[in-house]
């Protein structure tokens, strides 16, 4: 199983803070669906407004990727970015 973990380090924020940060974002997808070459690898999206969104990819076993699919509140709106990955290998706003 490969498991997409969503983090914003670089927030612009009037607090530096995002609401998220102390949760679990993650996507879980079957390792048939997503090209071996983004496994293990991680990767960021900017926006000119100072905030970064960093997606982590990473293989786990079947147990794992079940107790982060029962922990995670969801990917906050940019499963775009995750299809983007799986689509292209790179994170890539969608026209």
């Amino acid at each position: 199983m490969i498991v997409f973990t969503l983090t914003m380090p670089n927030r612009g924020s009037w607090n530096g803070h995002w609401t998220g940060e102390n949760e679990l974002h993650a996507i879980v997808r079957t390792e048939r669906n997503v090209p071996k070459d983004i496994i293990g690898k991680s990767f960021e999206y900017n926006w000119d407004d100072g905030w970064t969104a960093k997606i982590e990819v990473e293989k786990v076993d079947c147990k794992t990727a079940n107790k982060i699919r029962k922990n995670s509140k969801g990917f906050c709106g940019y499963d775009w970015m995750v299809k983007s990955l799986i689509k292209k290998g790179y994170i890539e706003v969608e026209e």
